[in-house]
């Protein structure tokens, strides 16, 4: 998976921080062909730089509330092909379904403190750069929690937490590692969604694809 050589573009406004993060992406292959403190710099340097992915904080100068999200909201729209990967300490469900509405594809948003390995970030990056999605479980909670019923409420336990495992971009293989199953016992309840969310087998769709952007599009507006 991280065999491509990433151009990174980072923005984080802890200047401690951003060196650090900007050592540990180039121990790992990647190239951070720019850093930015404040969300204009964040758009100018993925303007001029159009890099594979860009890493963004969500509070950045001047107020510090919500600059780098509306700027990676901002950059999604005017630059569909630059994947976003979110990075933050903060929960903020109403932005990541702003972020997420025009589908999951090239998008992730982790947070600090659940990342327990340089290897675990450097993975995401590569999957959002490649048009996946990698969610902190948190992010997809909170888009779960207090909606009207829909047809994810169809699913059984099992099966949403399967669900909730494809939106996170893991496979068939690691699902059944997490959830101590078999990989057929997962195959059959990615069927089952498949199923209810009436998705027919095609040659052309990936249902998988297709799946997690319902359950995500079902759950990104009020």
């Amino acid at each position: 998976m991280t065999d491509k050589q990433l151009r990174v573009v980072l923005a984080e406004d802890s200047v401690i921080l951003r060196d650090g993060m900007v050592e540990l992406l180039t121990a790992r292959g990647c190239v951070v062909v720019a850093t930015a403190g404040t969300a204009p710099e964040l758009v100018a340097a993925v303007t001029e730089h159009r890099p594979d992915v860009a890493v963004v904080d969500i509070r950045m100068p001047p107020t510090h509330t919500d600059e780098g999200i509306r700027a990676a909201v901002e950059l999604r729209a005017t630059m569909p092909g630059v994947g976003i990967l979110v990075f933050s300490q903060h929960v903020e469900t109403a932005w990541a379904a702003r972020l997420l509405a025009d589908g999951a594809a090239g998008v992730g948003y982790l947070l600090k403190e659940r990342v327990a390995r340089t290897s675990q970030f450097v993975d995401a990056l590569h999957r959002v750069a490649a048009g996946g999605t990698a969610l902190d479980p948190e992010i997809v909670n909170g888009l779960i929690r207090g909606r009207r019923r829909s047809r994810v409420d169809t699913l059984t336990p099992r099966e949403r937490e399967v669900l909730e495992l494809m939106a996170q971009g893991r496979s068939n293989r690691s699902i059944a590692a997490q959830l101590v199953v078999s990989e057929r016992a997962v195959e059959k309840h990615v069927a089952a969604v498949f199923t209810k969310f009436e998705l027919p087998a095609t040659d052309a769709d990936n249902r998988r694809v297709k799946a997690v952007l319902a359950y995500l599009a079902e759950h990104g507006t009020s």
